[in-house]
């Protein structure tokens, strides 16, 4: 038989369309070409292929090779089709049977020696996989994180010689089974921070409602500790959730880490990175920092210092969990459902309040600093606070306070509490939602009419403050939303209050 067809996947942003891997060989002088869009990687296949072949002690048929990889209009890239183009020439060659090959699907770059090498988006082209009914033939590496599918078929291979193995029923591999171990909990410790009490509440808070935070103070306060500590105090992941996070790490450049399933992910890039870093972009889109803190935190340090052009990309992703990368050839969606904190001075040198009275900044210098936040990108952050310079007997003094274990099962129980009540987080909850579930009792609504007349709150952060009023209440183990609840929140609009 001289045509092979064989299936394999592609990936378009969170997606793995199917491709269908076609090769021919027919008689004329010898050649090698790869048609259907291939980019670079894809190219370059041709001599990894050859060699892998002739190292393997297969024979490379002299003849002329085709190889058709469908549907035509999408691009293929990365070594992932290596595997399927080497079988196919195989197939074509009748050095393996064709006739099984339309139960699986392969991917896998191979080294020329013939052995194969992990590639990206193991998860996501697994589920597609599952979803047309046929197994996955992958990489030894990619194997226990294709597992993490439920009810999927994976075969893991070490190279390409056991692969040609199991077709030709020498040597059958063996579906991978494992159940992945949640990997011993590595978060900091909120203990370890002392004093702060008061921004320690509004991480509680954040973490118990999902709400974004922005922590304004002198170096050296500990908003970078803080920060670092609220993976430790968020929920457990459930399964569902554990495998979106997981899927969203696999499409990037180093992947997934299996040690690090049902880990909340924390990402903080550094004040120099792009726009296209933070939300994804690229000729051929890649998912940005904002995918990858999946159901995990963003923290954005010296908040300032990264470009204005650069911050306001995080708009729409913090209203709607979503972000669109639109280039002239192609259109990728990805989820960016996570939880932003931000840390940032109060002035250029940093000082400005604090104790020393080292600041010597001008009030313009000090507006001009601040104005680089936008006031839109600002009226969507939940929770506005100020962390304070430590007095020196609170530096001296041992470290007191709730550690992140306790802080958790009261997170755990005020998230409960929510779900229980509006199936989502309230940070998730839309303007019906607020209405139904938000309302707060006489008092409060009192309280909240005064905020809005004084502070001249729009819409949005006027929603925001019955959100976060509405998780102080969820804390407290209280149905009702009373002033107190609405007085709290509302003390966590720091730029509101001026």
């Amino acid at each position: 038989m001289s045509l092979a067809v064989l299936h394999s996947r592609a990936l378009a942003g969170v997606s793995a369309p199917p491709v269908t891997v076609e090769v021919h060989l027919a008689n004329g002088l010898p050649s090698f070409t790869i048609v259907g869009l291939p980019e670079a990687e894809v190219k370059e296949s041709k001599d990894r292929v050859r060699a892998a072949l002739q190292n393997a002690r297969f024979e490379f048929p002299m003849r002329r090779i085709t190889v058709n990889l469908a549907p035509a209009d999408l691009p293929k890239e990365s070594g992932r089709l290596d595997l399927p183009i080497a079988l196919g020439i195989l197939a074509a060659s009748g050095q393996i049977p064709a006739d099984k090959l339309n139960e699986y699907e392969f991917a896998g770059e191979l080294a020329l020696t013939g052995a194969l090498r992990p590639v990206r988006g193991a998860l996501a082209m697994t589920l597609g996989a599952l979803g047309d009914g046929r197994a996955f033939v992958l990489p030894l590496e990619n194997a226990a994180e294709a597992a993490l599918v439920e009810n999927a078929t994976v075969y893991a291979a070490p190279s390409l010689l056991a692969v040609c193995a199991h077709l030709l029923g020498q040597e059958k591999l063996l579906p991978y089974c494992i159940e992945p171990a949640t990997a011993t909990q590595a978060y900091a410790d909120l203990l370890d921070v002392k004093g702060q009490a008061h921004a320690k509440r509004a991480l509680e808070i954040a973490a118990a409602g999902g709400h974004s935070l922005l922590m304004v103070g002198p170096p050296g306060t500990g908003k970078t500790m803080l920060a670092s500590r609220l993976p430790g105090i968020l929920p457990p992941m459930t399964q569902q959730v554990a495998l979106e996070s997981a899927a969203m790490q696999s499409l990037g450049s180093a992947g997934f880490d299996m040690a690090k399933w049902k880990q909340r992910p924390y990402r903080a890039p550094h004040h120099t990175a792009s726009g296209v870093a933070l939300v994804g972009g690229g000729s051929n889109p890649r998912p940005g920092e904002i995918s990858m803190a999946m159901h995990g935190v963003l923290f954005l340090d010296e908040l300032p210092e990264f470009e204005r052009k650069v911050l306001e990309v995080l708009r729409e992703p913090l209203e709607s969990g979503r972000i669109i990368v639109s280039r002239a050839a192609r259109q990728a969606e990805f989820p960016a459902r996570f939880q932003l904190v931000a840390a940032m001075n109060p002035c250029p040198c940093g000082y400005l309040g604090h104790p020393s009275g080292k600041c010597r900044c001008t009030p313009d210098q000090v507006a001009r600093y601040r104005s680089r936040i936008s006031g839109p990108l600002l009226d969507r952050i939940d929770l506005q606070i100020e962390v304070p310079a430590l007095p020196q007997e609170e530096m001296t003094r041992q470290a007191q306070g709730d550690a992140s274990s306790t802080v958790r099962e009261r997170v755990t129980a005020a998230r409960e509490r929510a779900l229980a009540r509006q199936k989502k987080p309230n940070t998730l909850l839309a303007t019906r939602d607020i209405d139904k579930h938000c309302a707060p009792d006489d008092k409060g609504e009192t309280l909240l009419k005064q905020a809005i007349s004084r502070m001249g709150l729009s819409a949005r952060a006027y929603h925001r403050i019955l959100k976060a009023a509405r998780t102080n209440a969820d804390l407290a183990g209280v149905a009702t939303i009373s002033a107190a609840h609405v007085a709290e929140a509302i003390q966590y609009r720091r730029f509101e209050r001026g």
